[in-house]
């Protein structure tokens, strides 16, 4: 088999697969809360693992999907001898194995760590740049979600501009980033809905059962 079928096939699958593991699943366990899918908001991402398992949990969580993220375009740099496409299609089938992870019955997170993590490793200056504004928001409005969301859709337009000196992004990128912001904001369908009829809960790091 010829390298570029051998790429084709190992780069989004092995993002899918990395991007599939349930930290957050496996951390609430560890931490002895059982599983967080049955508690909180029943999401296996950073905030609800925060809320059921408590912060260390939480913060661990968070840690552990962005790094997901960042090792698949990491791997497919090395392995595509740093192919912008194939950086972005890692990116997304890792945000992708998170999202709709084949071992959880394509029941998983909502994405946003692991994308921070696509980011970091895509474009560290349009990641700083993305994570001041999602501060911002939390810290204004207190509201996760919100954050997220705004930070998922000011991403493209964060890449564009500092991708580097002078230098727009492949156009590739820029779709690509497209294409994450809109599955983020697909899995946050539900926090729209409760953030419109003032039923979003507030943010905090204390174990009870709300919904991010």
């Amino acid at each position: 088999m010829s390298s570029i079928p051998m790429t084709i096939v190992l780069i989004p699958v092995s993002a899918y697969l990395l991007g599939s593991i349930p930290f957050g699943l496996i951390l609430g366990k560890i931490f002895g809360s059982g599983d967080v899918r049955a508690e909180g908001s029943g999401n296996i991402g950073a905030t609800n693992v925060a809320r059921v398992a408590g912060p260390l949990a939480g913060i661990l969580t968070l840690l552990l999907d962005g790094a997901k993220g960042a090792a698949a375009v990491l791997l497919a740099e090395r392995y595509s001898n740093g192919s912008a496409m194939w950086m972005i299609i890692a990116g997304l089938a890792a945000l992708i194995g998170h999202c709709f992870p084949i071992w959880l019955k394509f029941k998983g997170g909502k994405g946003v760590a692991t994308a921070a993590g696509v980011y970091l490793a895509l474009s560290p200056l349009a990641f700083l740049a993305g994570l001041i504004l999602f501060i911002l928001v939390v810290g204004f409005w207190r509201y996760v979600s919100l954050g997220s969301i705004s930070a998922a859709a000011a991403m493209p337009m964060l890449l564009y501009f500092l991708w580097a000196p002078h230098h727009a992004p492949p156009p590739v990128i820029t779709f690509g980033a497209l294409a994450v912001a809109m599955l983020i904001v697909y899995k946050h369908d539900a926090n729209l809905q409760r953030l419109v009829n003032g039923q979003e809960p507030k943010f905090s790091f204390s174990k009870k059962k709300d919904a991010e």
